[in-house]
């Protein structure tokens, strides 16, 4: 539990798209408010309440343009899980990026990331406290333009 890093997510992502996976969603329980929610799912006849559901990636991204005009936002916030993450970091322009300072074993893990491919901007920090099981950094990656 790391309440400063919810915090941090919900002021990323409120008011975009966000795209996410079907166990992605189903962990979080519930479509996230203030935002639209994209779940990607081979599952035939999977339901997402207060969500919207497709069966691909591409298709998932195309929603997720067509939302971020409708709302007048110049980012899609993708969410996970793991091989979607994989699937559309070669599309991404901007990485917000949450480093806990702790080894926490898990079975889920994000794409290692080039570091000479991104220029990397700490935003802020938690400290380990009451509402923070673990201290962390927050920091924002800027994919770096390829050189002619």
């Amino acid at each position: 539990r790391i309440s400063d890093d919810l915090k941090w997510f919900k002021k990323v992502t409120t008011g975009k798209p966000i795209i996410m996976g079907r166990k992605t969603f189903a962990s979080i329980g519930k479509a996230l408010p203030g935002r639209d929610n994209i779940v990607v799912t081979r599952t035939q006849g999977f339901k997402a309440p207060g969500a919207f559901t497709t069966g691909s990636l591409p298709e998932a991204i195309t929603l997720a343009r067509g939302c971020a005009r409708g709302r007048d936002v110049d980012e899609i916030c993708v969410i996970g899980g793991a091989d979607i993450y994989a699937q559309t970091l070669p599309l991404a322009a901007r990485i917000y990026l949450t480093r806990v300072n702790a080894d926490i074993d898990g079975d889920v893990h994000f794409p290692d990331l080039k570091p000479e491919a991104w220029s990397e901007r700490r935003e802020s920090a938690c400290e380990k406290n009451a509402r923070n099981d673990y201290g962390c950094e927050f920091f924002m990656l800027e994919r770096r333009s390829e050189k002619p």
